[in-house]
């Protein structure tokens, strides 16, 4: 299988698990986990080229300009961690399937799921740093969403927020230290990037892209001080909390540590930013969750502690404490992840988490109760089970590291201490909730759940007891593939041995365990009589009210500044958008000072001179009547947009022309439109008020003349200067043969520049959206377009009634407006046909599906106009929502199909067919395009028209009703 179609197999997935039926919990689990298996089973089948030492990639073009491609890129780290992604996702799934309720939306859950599974097996395989990035806040992007599931939940809201605040704020630090990790290195091709750690460390700028890149992994792993976050996200779903913050998306940022350890790594800058942090977090998390009374509390400050533990190794500049990193991610996962589920299911067989409230489960529930156990001793590193070997490893680098002596003795000495923490809340979870008397304040009867709903655990706790007692034969190989990518060479001498006699790194763990034994056994009962959730000495560092506060205080200037300068008048709002543009350009020319070029000056004609006097008389006109006839100062506003057609024609721009004059007309009818919403003006009889009047509009005069002078000072610079770097030859010596066009614009559009205009049809669908989504509240109620016949009559001479002449329920135009409208509806096929012919000829001469879809615009709103909105909608049954959904979808289809044949995407292909009686006949793939924008702009202007059109139907109601019982509206 294709590595490219392994990575989007999960992002298809979710979109097919969001269309399954939400209450079919066994078809859209069995679907998920059918996508996560085939994922690891792939994967898995690559083993023997990554054992080998190849590195498995794939590439896809994407922005060749920018040396940008798509690169799913495996070694042996990135393999490991995306089996680790599909693997745990696959037991998530089918833990999953009995831990939701019927009630909770599943299909929307799996999709979730699935959607992150391949964000984050984005994160791992990309080959490119700006993809990585791309995926990296998509993660954000789905734990939002998880976190979030359960929307009735004020905790979930807040933790989603929280979670993705801090997390996409780092990756758009991350974003700029990639870039500039790129502008050192000469390339952003993570291969480059990572034989390129000599040159990066030297470099001046290798601080600035340190601190950017650390920030970013350090805000996604929750290390100090952005800790925080990750406690409020146990507002999750179980499910979503072994997946995401235990094994996945927590990880992504030590992943990143790890995946750069042998480019930024080496320097002091390093050791004490990334070993600071990662210490400091070890030692405050895992005090802090002794305290916890909430079990997935607990787990949370947890597992933040032992990402503190895998960031300091990564910190201390030690290959063999990158491997124990590395060792370390492995294991915490699977003790981590069975104990997240545990918890989930002492949480749905008892209605608790709360520790306080359980007592003597495991009479009750005696194989969770078991396979919990095994895990805390994992994770309080017991020998024998997984988290003993890493744990080994992290106390020997800490014993064995060089650096100042309060270094040298202070380290060791906090790591113990934090294994002593350790200790604590492991004997918490496994002694205060399964062994004492029985349970009196459960919700519900405690028992053992199904047999499926346990299997993920048995397998987990399984993998525990496998490598503790067997790490050499079961994991060796393993750990040897991922951690040699991230020495970056050689790998150090290292052994999984069991036992390795009485050394000091043994000693350490010895204490660690008696001495977390006796504060527990010292402190037990003083833990669970705990009421307060801060940690004691600790009620002061809250970071959830730092960051609300900080929130809190940004807002309220946000709010003072609005007061201070924001209005709910347009004219002012218009103003200042002005005046600061106007501003800025006089700054900029201030410090770049505007002159003319040396380029020859075309002579002015009579007829080009008229032609702007003439508009510029109408522009000094419509600003006249805007004040007393403003349906006479629009009428004048068009004579300018057409004095502005004829001068693209005069200069050689027919399209230019071609569509702006299609514009003009769909700008005016929107300015028709909007005319009944506009205050009338009322004539002040204070002096002081026309005064003020007065001098606001002076004000503006002066404004408008400056930034007018401005503009055609600047636009008389620009034209007389010499382009030495003109990008227009290579347009035009390239739109013929490699385009299949003669009309160089045209062929911009729809081939070189396509996936711009992608992206700016997109956007006109969604103002389309978004514009009918804010005004269809306004649509005129069902008994405001039906009004009784006493009011009927007057208002009929509005054009937009129908009336019922046969009584039979078939409703017709008034009689005076039957004969516009024929001549209206004769002009429909009229248009459609010029529409048609200036869509085929827009690759070689001027038009294109952009100016033919505004030319079918405006023969529909013509039919609005004249015939009104219900009978248009009567008789024509247009969905202009369909319009925008089927342009979209036929304009990414024509840029798939490019890549289906091997092509960039949006490639052009031109082929020249000879049809009888027509001759040769050129058929650009551009056309299929171009038929998408067309359906697109058809879409968006009908939308957008008819949405104000119902809004001035409403308004003109109101006038017609309110004339009819006498009263001014």
């Amino acid at each position: 299988m294709s590595l490219l179609l392994l990575l989007s197999l999960p992002f298809i997935g979710s979109a097919v698990a969001a269309l399954l039926p939400t209450n079919a919990r066994n078809v859209e689990s069995l679907w998920a986990a059918a996508i996560a298996l085939v994922v690891a089973l792939q994967l898995a089948s690559l083993y023997p080229d990554i054992s080998a030492g190849t590195v498995v990639s794939e590439r896809l073009a994407w922005i060749p300009s920018l040396s940008i491609d798509v690169v799913v890129r495996l070694d042996g780290f990135a393999w490991m961690f995306a089996m680790l992604v599909s693997g745990m996702g696959l037991l998530v799934i089918v833990y999953a399937r009995y831990y939701l309720s019927a009630d909770d939306p599943a299909a929307r859950f799996y999709s979730l799921l699935l959607g992150f599974m391949g964000a984050m097996l984005g994160v791992v395989v990309s080959g490119n740093l700006v993809q990585l990035v791309v995926f990296w806040e998509l993660t954000s992007v789905f734990s939002f969403l998880l976190i979030g599931y359960w929307t009735h939940r004020k905790d979930a809201r807040r933790g989603a927020r929280m979670a993705f605040t801090v997390t996409a704020t780092g990756g758009l630090a991350l974003l700029a230290g990639v870039l500039l990790l790129g502008h050192i290195t000469g390339s952003l091709e993570l291969d480059t990037v990572l034989q390129s750690g000599d040159v990066v460390r030297a470099h001046p700028l290798y601080p600035l892209a340190l601190g950017l890149v650390l920030l970013g992994a350090l805000t996604k792993s929750a290390q100090f001080p952005f800790h925080f976050w990750l406690p409020h996200a146990m507002a999750a779903p179980t499910p979503v909390s072994a997946y995401l913050h235990s094994a996945t998306m927590v990880k992504a940022g030590v992943f990143l540590l790890a995946r750069l350890w042998p480019v930024l790594s080496g320097t002091d800058a390093w050791f004490w930013i990334v070993g600071g942090a990662g210490l400091v977090t070890l030692l405050l998390c895992s005090y802090v969750a002794m305290f916890q009374n909430d079990l997935k509390g607990l787990l949370a400050y947890s597992t933040i502690s032992h990402l503190g533990l895998i960031t300091l190794l990564l910190g201390l500049n030690s290959p063999l404490a990158a491997v124990a990193a590395v060792f370390h991610m492995m294991n915490h996962a699977t003790f981590k992840a069975s104990l997240f589920m545990s918890v989930g299911i002492i949480d749905h067989e008892t209605g608790t988490r709360d520790m306080r409230r359980l007592d003597g489960l495991f009479r009750f529930m005696p194989i969770t109760g078991t396979l919990a156990m095994v895990a805390c001793a994992a994770m309080a590193g017991v020998p024998l089970l997984n988290g003993f070997l890493s744990k080994e490893m992290f106390f020997a680098e800490t014993v064995f590291v060089s650096s100042y002596p309060f270094v040298e003795y202070g380290l060791p000495a906090a790591a113990t201490l934090a294994g002593v923490f350790a200790v604590v809340y492991s004997l918490r979870f496994g002694h205060d909730v399964f062994f004492g008397p029985p349970p009196t304040a459960c919700p519900r009867h405690p028992h053992e759940p199904t047999h499926w709903m346990r299997v993920p655990v048995e397998l987990l706790v399984l993998a525990c007891i496998i490598v503790g007692t067997l790490p050499a034969w079961s994991i060796g190989p393993v750990l040897a593939l991922a951690a040699q990518p991230v020495v970056g060479g050689m790998l150090p001498e290292y052994s999984l041995a069991v036992w390795h006699g009485f050394n000091t790194p043994l000693l350490m763990s010895a204490v660690a365990t008696l001495g977390g034994l006796l504060v527990y056994l010292r402190f037990a009962e003083s833990f669970k009589r705990r009421q307060e959730r801060s940690a004691p000495l600790l009620s002061g560092l809250d970071g959830k009210r730092l960051f609300e506060t900080g929130l809190a205080r940004i807002s309220a200037a946000a709010r003072r500044l609005l007061r201070l300068l924001g209005t709910r008048r347009l004219q002012p709002q218009l103003f200042l958008m002005v005046l600061i543009a106007g501003l800025a350009g006089l700054g900029s020319a201030l410090i770049v000072p505007l002159t003319w070029g040396d380029r020859a000056r075309v002579p002015a004609t009579p007829e080009f001179v008229l032609l702007w006097v003439i508009a510029g008389a109408c522009a000094i006109g419509a600003a006249k009547q805007a004040k007393f006839h403003r349906l006479a100062a629009l009428t004048m506003l068009s004579v300018v947009g057409l004095a502005l057609c004829i001068t693209f024609a005069w200069f050689s721009a027919p399209d230019l022309a071609l569509t702006q004059l299609a514009v003009e007309v769909v700008t005016l009818v929107l300015f028709l439109l909007g005319l009944r919403w506009l205050p009338s003006r009322v004539e002040q009889d204070d002096p002081r008020t026309a005064a003020r009047g007065a001098w606001r509009r002076g004000r503006d005069l002066v404004l408008a003349v400056a930034i007018g002078v401005g503009l055609s000072a600047l636009s008389y610079a620009l034209l007389t200067r010499h382009a030495p770097l003109s990008i227009s030859p290579f347009f035009l010596e390239k739109a013929l043969p490699e385009g299949g066009g003669t009309n160089v614009v045209n062929v911009m559009l729809v081939d070189f520049r396509a996936f711009d205009t992608m992206g700016e049809i997109t956007v006109l669908g969604i103002v389309g959206l978004t514009v009918y989504a804010l005004l269809r509240r306004f649509r005129p109620a069902q008994e405001a377009i039906e009004p009784t016949a006493q009011q009927r009559a007057p208002v009929e001479a509005t054009g937009a009634d129908l009336v019922d002449r046969d009584g039979d329920g078939d409703v017709h135009l008034p009689p005076y407006l039957e004969v516009p409208a024929v001549l209206v509806r004769l002009l429909l096929p009229v248009a459609a046909l010029f529409a048609f012919h200036l869509f085929m000829r827009g690759h070689n001469e001027p038009g294109g599906g952009f100016v033919a879809g505004l030319v079918v615009a405006i023969a529909f709103i013509a039919q609005y106009m004249v015939s009104g909105t219900r009978w248009v909608e009567a008789r024509l049954h247009l969905v202009p929502t369909r319009w925008i959904a089927t342009g979209l979808l036929i304009a990414l289809a024509t840029g798939l199909g490019s890549l289906a044949l091997g092509y960039p995407f949006l490639t052009t292909h031109t082929a020249h067919v000879t049809w009888p009686l027509v001759g040769e006949v050129h058929l650009p793939t551009a056309a299929l395009f171009d038929l998408g924008v067309f359906a697109v702009v058809v879409g968006s202007t009908l939308l957008l028209l008819i949405a104000i059109a119902h809004q001035s139907l409403r308004a003109h109601r109101r006038q017609g009703l309110a004339a009819t019982e006498g009263r001014d509206d």
